[in-house]
């Protein structure tokens, strides 16, 4: 997925786990979700900010 469908996903698990009407079983799977997400995303900007990096070495 690309990091704008992973943001917008994280989003929703943010405003889900927000609104509290959710069980503690939901809430810990989702939680577990954007924490995986999150990461994914701290992973796509490292490699972004390495991309733009390397261009600026390059020239």
């Amino acid at each position: 997925m690309s990091f704008e469908e992973n943001m917008k996903k994280l989003e929703q698990i943010v405003a889900e786990l927000e609104k509290g009407e959710i069980s503690l079983e939901k809430s810990v799977e989702l939680f577990s979700s954007g924490v995986k997400l999150s990461a994914m995303c701290k992973q796509q900007l490292r490699e972004a900010q390495l991309k733009i990096t390397d261009e600026d070495s390059a020239d």
